[in-house]
């Protein structure tokens, strides 16, 4: 186990230094243990795949603070459970704050109004602008994923990709969307 271990770090660096591959590398190495994880502690398939792709970006986002001493997988369940207590949280306290009145008047009245709708198209057409300044595998990926809504194995198929390359390309799609959206 020594070795692998030895494996690990290395992958660790070398995505540290700004290796696209060693990043892949640990998603692929990992991706099945902490969504297996989510998987049995939430019991649905969109919130544990939804916590994992969390998971994954926040780990890559604070790899720097990664400590060696322990193991990188249980440093990426530790994460994952927090983003799964965050969520537990948020879920509970959105249905505490609109209590029954709210439920109900949401429910007769789930119309969009002539301003709701014109919001909506105005941040969709924003939304499609910034799109547009990824570069096209990236626009690809999210128009595929969130327009068509597509599974990642039917993009997977269509791009003909290994399915854990499309997870990367769409987690790296959305965190560089995020970015152009902030310089707004």
């Amino acid at each position: 186990m020594a070795k692998a271990d030895d494996n690990i770090q290395i992958t660790i660096q070398k995505a540290l230094a700004g290796s696209q591959i060693a990043y892949s590398t640990l998603l692929d190495t990992f991706w099945n243990g902490v969504y297996g994880f989510q998987l049995k502690r939430t019991e649905n398939e969109n919130d544990a795949e939804d916590i994992t792709v969390q998971t994954f970006s926040k780990a890559f986002d604070k790899l720097s603070t990664y400590d060696s001493n322990y193991e990188f997988r249980t440093w990426l369940i530790t994460i994952s459970k927090n983003i799964h207590v965050d969520l537990i949280r948020k879920r509970k306290k959105s249905l505490e704050t609109n209590g029954n009145h709210d439920a109900v008047k949401k429910v007769l009245d789930d119309a969009p109004s002539a301003e709701d709708q014109l919001i909506r198209e105005q941040n969709l057409a924003s939304l499609l602008m910034h799109i547009k300044k990824l570069k096209p595998h990236y626009q690809e990926v999210i128009n595929l994923r969130y327009f068509k809504e597509l599974s990642y194995a039917d993009i997977a198929q269509e791009l003909n990709e290994p399915i854990n390359n499309i997870k990367v390309k769409l987690l790296r799609a959305k965190k560089l969307l995020a970015e152009v959206i902030q310089k707004k």
